[in-house]
């Protein structure tokens, strides 16, 4: 494709056999329960992100590049987004490792727009296997600097891509302070007018920084 540049799109699905739970990737859970929040100000705004592992799972069936389908059982990892306490953004993300490798792919979201309480649009949903979608790499289960991969594969509305960027941080927050962590760049070149986003995940915990948000804290919860 040409606007690949450089970033990895063909991660050889068939090759993996998949779960939809467990820990075995540093920095990103999929054990049922777990949550993560993050706070912090973005342009005047105060915003409060949290992110929780459903028990809830999705079906979802997508034809590889080389040809096969495949039916992989993902994991319901919901995010919530409020700006100065009201609710702004519900997204429902279809996360899946790979079992030889610890990556988590993405395999697509619900999302839905609020706007004074009511649902105004669902603006970045896609889910591979329709419209020419297909999975991307969200987290690598091995970090390797200067790794560039795409984390979304819907041409057209969502091509989010990453680069790994630096490893072995010393990073202090809200929650705490945590060593080994790995920062990453992301970039839209659906928008490439836009400022990159850098996010820094800490083993055992996932995400810590987003931009100016910062966790304040982690747990594990009974999911709905």
């Amino acid at each position: 494709l040409a606007w690949a540049g450089g970033f990895t799109k063909d991660f050889r699905l068939q090759d993996c056999t998949w779960s939809s739970r467990g820990q075995q990737n540093p920095y990103f859970s999929l054990k049922p329960g777990y949550q993560q929040v993050l706070e912090g100000e973005e342009n005047g705004e105060e915003i409060v992100a949290v992110q929780t592992v459903l028990r809830a799972k999705k079906t979802i069936t997508f034809e590889t590049p080389s040809g096969q389908t495949l039916t992989v059982k993902t994991r319901v990892v919901e995010e919530r987004e409020f700006e100065d306490d009201e609710l702004i953004e519900v997204s429902r993300n279809w996360m899946a490792r790979c079992v030889e490798t610890s990556d988590i792919f993405y395999f697509g979201e619900d999302v839905d727009d609020y706007e004074d309480g009511e649902i105004v649009g669902h603006e970045g949903a896609w889910q591979a296997g329709e419209d020419g979608a297909l999975p991307g790499l969200i987290m690598p289960g091995r970090f390797l600097l200067g790794s560039k991969y795409f984390q979304e594969l819907a041409p057209g509305t969502a091509l989010d891509r990453a680069k790994n960027i630096a490893m072995g941080l010393d990073v202090t927050v809200p929650a705490g302070s945590f060593g080994d962590c790995v920062a990453v760049k992301e970039t839209n070149p659906l928008e490439p007018g836009e400022d990159p986003d850098f996010k820094i995940f800490c083993p055992g915990v996932g995400i810590v920084m987003d931009e100016e948000l910062e966790l304040v804290e982690f747990r594990v919860v009974s999911p709905e």
